[in-house]
């Protein structure tokens, strides 16, 4: 009888052990959430260092929204604001290494996202 139920029991991917565990997730998925978080990302890695540059990169993004985007990701160690000192309005963004780390992330994502847009397109 003990074989059935252990048979019957379903296999879980997951195995968080406690509730601190599911906060290093919310942590993450807090810093990458958001509608502009990830293409102001993917436009820096893609060579848009000025500001202007960026939001040309982001279709549909005003500007109030990209400063409070980059100020947040400056805020988590994503970003680098570099001021030329000799051009103060001169100013460039860079991704830091800590924010490099992320891409193994971004691309799972991805691959999980497509995968979402397939299995949920067949049920339609």
């Amino acid at each position: 009888m003990e074989t059935e139920n252990k048979k019957r029991q379903p296999s879980y991917i997951c195995t968080i052990a406690d509730q601190e565990e599911i906060k290093y997730a919310q942590d993450a998925l807090f810093v990458l959430n958001g509608k502009w978080r990830l293409p102001v990302i993917i436009a820096i890695y893609n060579g848009a260092h000025r500001y202007r540059e960026i939001a040309k990169n982001i279709p549909g993004i005003t500007f109030a929204m990209l400063s409070k985007e980059l100020k947040h990701m400056e805020l988590n160690n994503l970003v680098l604001r570099i001021e030329d000192p000799d051009f103060p309005k001169d100013v460039e963004y860079r991704l830091t290494e800590y924010c490099e780390s992320l891409y193994p992330l971004v691309e799972n994502l991805i691959t999980w996202g497509k995968q979402h847009r397939r299995e949920i397109s067949s049920q339609l």
